[in-house]
């Protein structure tokens, strides 16, 4: 039986310490490989460890199944120092050789249990899943919100139904081309300022002008519980200036470029933000946080933020070629703003909870 032991993040990477951590960041980028096609939506082993120096806020723990020195299981979890009961399981695998012998439940396990010394209870799974064919036979794991659905006979609907957990909600996985769109983008935002001229756009990179830091924590904080969560149980992150700060600080030390426009309201309040990061040694870009406050909505904003955010990219960083994003399959209204710009699905990733 393999053993399941924990990762430490190291002092540094290249170290014979830093082994272990450097195993786990290509074991994890294999299996998204193997899922999606491409590592695309991977993290590299320099930005794990930049995200995982500072746990101030975030708490987080790894680890890995060893069978004669060499790592075969990858398993992750996360969860906010001062938050409640909720945890987070991005990352559960094992390579396809050693696959049903029972490696990846001693795996979920050890999540499971770290996350309940630490008093998460209540623990989310995610997976990632090529889009299944409209036509394929067999029994259908429906979301309970959203159209989206899996097979039932899907590996990680398998294990995951095996060790009691349930579907609760299926994120819809897109992409958008940007190459040659930056005239578009630019006619298509002018015609957008019509609808909210009461809302001016301010746009940076990497760092929060100092005047809005503090209405960009708020408008953050909003963001970790506003999104459409179907039946996982997320809860609100507690964000302010310094926590917004810190994340700054990880991204740039991580080597990810960030470029965020925001609409401005009459008073200063940040009606909605939008964020796109760059990878490093990637030509693909990551449409992360995108929202409009409830007071705020109804005006265009979510368009007109992301058009302009589009255009600051292509611009900027004429080498990527596309923008991935992650939305909810029953976020109706972020999907047909999405199809607008040109996002396309090309996988589901699922979340489960028991």
């Amino acid at each position: 039986m393999a053993e399941i032991r924990p990762i430490e993040v190291p002092e540094r990477l290249g170290t014979p310490e830093s082994a272990p951590f450097e195993a786990f960041a290509a074991l994890a980028e294999s299996f998204k490989v193997e899922t999606l096609g491409d590592a695309d939506t991977s993290f590299g082993v320099d930005e794990l460890f930049a995200f995982s120096r500072d746990q101030a806020y975030t708490e987080r723990r790894r680890f890995g199944a060893w069978e004669g020195g060499r790592m075969i299981g990858t398993a992750s979890v996360f969860w906010e120092v001062d938050g409640g009961v909720a945890a987070f399981c991005p990352t559960l695998g094992v390579v396809p050789e050693h696959r049903r012998r029972g490696i990846g439940s001693a795996l979920l396990a050890a999540v499971e249990q770290a996350a309940a010394s630490a008093g998460r209870t209540n623990l989310a799974v995610f997976g990632d899943h090529p889009i299944p064919d409209p036509d394929r036979p067999g029994e259908r794991v429906l979301a309970p919100q959203g159209d989206a659905w899996l097979p039932a006979d899907d590996p990680v609907v398998r294990f995951a139904r095996e060790h009691g957990y349930r579907l609760g909600q299926l994120d819809r996985m897109s992409a958008m081309p940007l190459t040659g769109r930056a005239a578009e983008f630019a006619a298509r935002l002018a015609d957008s300022e019509t609808a909210s001229p009461d809302y001016r756009l301010v746009s940076w990179a990497d760092a929060a002008p100092d005047e809005l830091v503090d209405a960009l924590a708020v408008a953050k904080e909003h963001m970790s519980v506003d999104a459409p969560s179907g039946a996982i149980g997320f809860e609100r992150e507690v964000w302010d200036a310094a926590r917004v700060r810190a994340d700054e600080r990880a991204a740039r030390e991580a080597g990810r470029a960030r470029f965020l426009t925001a609409a401005v309201a009459a008073d200063g309040a940040i009606a909605g933000y939008t964020q796109l990061t760059n990878a490093p040694r990637k030509t693909v870009a990551y449409q992360d946080d995108t929202i409009v406050l409830a007071p705020y909505r109804g005006h265009g904003l979510g368009l007109r933020m992301k058009l302009a955010n589009a255009l600051a990219l292509t611009r900027a960083a004429p080498e990527r070629t596309r923008v991935i994003t992650w939305n909810a399959d029953e976020n109706a209204h972020m999907l047909r703003i999405n199809t607008a710009l040109g996002f396309r699905p090309i996988a589901l990733e699922s979340s489960w909870a028991r």
